[in-house]
């Protein structure tokens, strides 16, 4: 089982509070992701703020508007510098995902850095190769164009997978 990484780096102008708040609300992920993979939050409830051991569950259409089911949980929380999510039952073998807040002056530095598996061994290897690595880019490139409309450009952002 090969193990791939994503990291997305991006400066934030803001107050490190308000840019928090809208990162640890499991509601605002629907707004960071591109419409056309129909990303729904479908846990029946969930607190404003995620916790450790939050359950958080979704339906999302990433390619051929194929449906899937996704689960995740929050295992750890640092309120403002920190938290982690780990797929519980989802499209991956693993999903590791770390978000890191650090304060600048002027904001807050994100790094996103995604620890990954696909499942079916070569044959989630050549789907890596041919499609998922590209459509996670994608993703995280829309990410950083939705994070500067909602809080002002900072340049500077980067996306890498390896």
């Amino acid at each position: 089982m090969a193990v791939h990484m994503l990291k997305a780096v991006q400066r934030i102008p803001g107050s490190p509070a308000e840019i928090w708040e809208f990162f640890s609300n499991p509601a605002n992920l629907a707004t960071i992701t591109p419409a056309e993979m129909d990303f729904r939050v479908i846990s029946d409830k969930w607190e404003k703020e995620i916790y450790p051991g939050q359950i958080i569950e979704y339906t999302v259409r990433p390619v051929f508007g194929i449906p899937f089911y996704w689960m995740t949980e929050i295992t750890q929380v640092q309120s403002q510098v920190f938290f982690i999510d780990e797929q519980r039952k989802g499209p991956y073998s693993l999903w590791h995902h770390q978000h890191h807040f650090e304060p600048i002056d002027g904001g807050m530095l994100m790094t996103d850095m995604v620890h990954y598996s696909n499942p079916m061994g070569f044959l989630g290897e050549i789907a890596n190769a041919v499609l998922v690595k590209k459509k996670l880019r994608e993703l995280f490139e829309y990410r950083v164009k939705k994070i500067e409309e909602k809080f002002g450009e900072w340049g500077g952002a980067t996306v890498t997978i390896r």
